[in-house]
């Protein structure tokens, strides 16, 4: 049996011609940077998320990049933000000199603990980066009240979250500004770097219009440092015909995160939860495990796939290292978690396989 941690080919079969259309009329148009299909994307996404502006970028990590130069993070400002995340979330905030400060997860959803953040919040704090991990929103009434409270920008990371739901909220909406990825193993990918910026403020969306176009409103006129992180033509074409799936595919997920939920059942297995007011989307269907390197070993013998999201915290990584940081959740869950084949092509006979081989190891 063949069994994929990710299948992005056999879903981009299905919609082949679909697809393959839409790249024709982009090559076919000439209009290949900034063309008509990334301003249809993007009127599309607002329309998804009933939010005021919804700008392309050239990936996830641009997105996040931009939307802390947009709010005007500089040198020894502080980002309060989680360790339990892809690297792109702390590496933007060090690129701009600014410090991230690092506050515990909750044990259950791995999301950041909001009954940690005043504790570190200084004078030098400007924002919070809530990552809503795996497919799950963060606690976003606790963290927007603190925010108000103490006049701080929220940047919503929601790079494995795009169609999650917070009480019937979707996530990215909720802050100042929201940020994603649509790399292409996300629920929405496209077929190469892509990523977007949310925001209901028309100062913020102009400003960072104008920054992920090397500064510019006017061409060759630069009223502020900016980059080059526009979104390319072809890949909000694709995205254009893969987002009318989304809510589809997210539902197929979700079928698929109970019928592991069925199998494991009387098991030790630690399954994900899914809390209150939460549509969890399931980028990710992660559980929390004993013995998990040796478990690894056991799995690549049977050819099951898998993935380990995140082995080492960034508070202990080399380049993003804290040495105060006391983070025991954070630490015990890396080395706990590990990511089961999650995408909509499984079947219940895959599924049914990588579950009797994980079960098989603790016997």
């Amino acid at each position: 049996m063949q069994i994929q941690l990710v299948d992005v080919l056999n879903q981009y079969k299905k919609i082949k011609d679909e697809i393959r259309t839409a790249i024709d009329e982009v090559l076919e148009s000439g209009q290949y940077i900034l063309g008509k299909n990334v301003f249809e994307f993007e009127n599309n996404c607002s329309k998804y998320l009933n939010i005021k502006h919804a700008i392309g970028v050239s990936s996830g990590t641009d997105a996040l990049l931009v939307s802390l130069m947009a709010i005007g993070i500089e040198e020894d400002d502080e980002v309060i933000t989680t360790a339990f995340t892809f690297a792109a979330t702390v590496e933007t905030i060090l690129l701009l000199k600014a410090k991230p400060i690092y506050v515990d997860i909750e044990n259950d959803s791995f999301n950041i603990d909001f009954t940690k953040i005043e504790n570190v919040i200084t004078r030098k704090t400007k924002a919070i980066i809530p990552v809503h991990l795996y497919g799950q929103s963060c606690e976003m009434d606790e963290i927007l009240s603190i925010a108000k409270k103490y006049n701080l920008y929220v940047i919503e990371d929601a790079a494995q979250s795009f169609g999650a739901e917070f009480k019937n909220k979707k996530t990215g909406t909720f802050g100042n500004i929201g940020t994603t990825s649509f790399f292409p193993s996300k629920n929405l990918g496209a077929f190469g770097d892509a990523g977007m910026v949310f925001t209901n403020d028309d100062k913020l969306a102009e400003k960072i219009r104008a920054i992920i176009v090397h500064g510019s409103k006017e061409r060759y006129y630069h009223e502020i440092l900016g980059v080059n992180a526009r979104l390319d033509t072809i890949q909000s074409a694709i995205l254009n015909v893969k987002l009318k799936y989304l809510d589809m595919w997210n539902s197929q997920r979700q079928k698929f995160a109970k019928i592991y939920d069925e199998l494991f059942q009387n098991s030790n297995i630690i399954i994900p939860i899914t809390k209150l007011y939460r549509n969890h989307i399931f980028h990710q269907y992660t559980i929390k495990v004993e013995r998990r390197d040796e478990l690894t070993e056991f799995l690549k013998s049977k050819n099951v796939p898998f993935g380990i999201y995140y082995p080492l915290p960034l508070h202990k990584q080399k380049a993003y290292f804290c040495k105060n940081n006391f983070l025991p959740n954070t630490e015990m869950i890396a080395n706990q978690v590990i990511s089961l084949p999650m995408h909509t092509e499984l079947t219940f006979e895959m599924q049914k396989y990588i579950v009797e081989t994980i079960l098989s190891f603790y016997k």
